[in-house]
């Protein structure tokens, strides 16, 4: 089932408010360049990445996206953008509508990681949602990784991810300090992207050990 829309839940941040980029920086830390109007989010092309002020650890995030209309581009030129978990894993945003197989860099995909299990995209110009679950690696008492961080991925309503075990960041990360939370990073790629109603729900490292009865 399609998610647009979705309303966030008691407990959910909003990360982005729909009327100004407040609790959003560029990547060094500045006034983010990009235009809150209507609800959207938009992209201004050459002014950067931006990211959000809050970090998140383990959470549910719930994000729509726009590609825009790019007939005469190929590949990677089409409609690019990144959706930067933590800051560090990249889920491809690309105008990859039509495409039989999709690899590991169209829409979906965990850049050059993992390619989507099917192509769930609308074409340009649409609406399209991502609901993901992400769970960061673990460590033992010693620092030592144990576990790496884990992805469940739906796209416009459709699972294009099963909890997989991500390998590592994904290139462009913004550090490499996998044991820390991290912010929503949405990457300037140059093109007229539009983002719209981001929010995330925080999730505890695990359930109660416990039971008791009613």
């Amino acid at each position: 089932m399609d998610t647009l829309q979705a309303l966030p839940p008691a407990g959910a941040l909003r990360l982005f408010n729909g009327h100004d980029l407040s609790n959003w920086t560029t990547r060094a830390g500045a006034a983010a360049g990009w235009k809150a109007e209507g609800g959207v989010l938009h992209v201004v092309p050459g002014t950067g990445d931006v990211m959000t002020r809050e970090c998140l650890a383990d959470f549910f995030l719930h994000l729509e996206f726009r590609c825009p209309d790019m007939p005469q581009a190929k590949g990677q030129a089409k409609g690019n953008s990144g959706v930067f978990l933590q800051g560090r894993y990249e889920i491809q945003v690309l105008d990859s509508y039509g495409l039989a197989i999709p690899g590991m860099g169209d829409c979906g995909a965990i850049y050059n990681q993992f390619a989507p299990l099917v192509n769930a995209c609308k074409p340009a110009l649409a609406w399209q949602s991502y609901d993901a679950i992400f769970r960061s690696p673990r460590f033992d008492g010693a620092g030592l990784l144990v576990e790496g961080a884990r992805l469940t991925l739906l796209h416009n309503g459709l699972v294009i991810h099963n909890n997989i075990q991500l390998p590592g960041t994904t290139g462009g990360a913004v550090d490499e300090g996998v044991d820390q939370p991290g912010p929503l990073l949405l990457q300037d790629h140059g093109n007229l992207m539009a983002f719209r109603n981001i929010w995330a729900v925080p999730l505890p490292p695990e359930g109660s050990k416990t039971y008791e009865p009613r």
